[in-house]
């Protein structure tokens, strides 16, 4: 099944640029309850997601640094951990399955690598509990 059905559109989804702060991005997913968040450039590319690890690691790893002092750091600074990875909007459901395991969402992009949404975990996980069920009613009536 393509995944276009499953898509959050990107007019939907909370993005930060590179330029925002490490306030701004703390902030930001404080309020939406996101644990990640993607990145994308000026022009709609992706340019990864940041993590609540990847802030947590930054400030533990810059002990000087105070929350009123987080205006000051751009997201830039802080060094993505997780190398999550994009899909096509051409692809299908299946293609996203092994990625979920390790992510809570997977971006899509369009054919010039822009940024066009996402595919939640939940939704790739509903789209497995169906395909589980189908396949237990037909096996069901198969065995009558």
């Amino acid at each position: 099944m393509n995944i276009a059905f499953f898509l959050l559109p990107k007019q939907e989804v909370v993005t930060l640029t590179s330029d925002a702060t490490l306030r701004q991005t703390l902030e930001k997913m404080e309020h939406h309850r996101y644990t990640a968040v993607p990145i994308i450039d000026p022009d709609g590319h992706y340019k990864g997601s940041v993590t609540e690890g990847d802030l947590l690691w930054y400030m533990k790893n810059h002990p000087e640094l105070s929350f009123e002092q987080t205006n000051k750091v751009k997201l830039s600074e802080v060094p993505l951990r997780l190398n999550v990875r994009t899909v096509s909007i051409d692809s299908n459901m299946e293609d996203l399955i092994s990625l979920a395991k390790a992510q809570n969402f997977v971006p899509v992009v369009d054919d010039r690598n822009r940024f066009i949404g996402i595919v939640r975990r939940s939704e790739i996980i509903d789209y497995c509990e169906k395909l589980i069920i189908m396949q237990d009613h037909t096996d069901l009536e198969a065995s009558m």
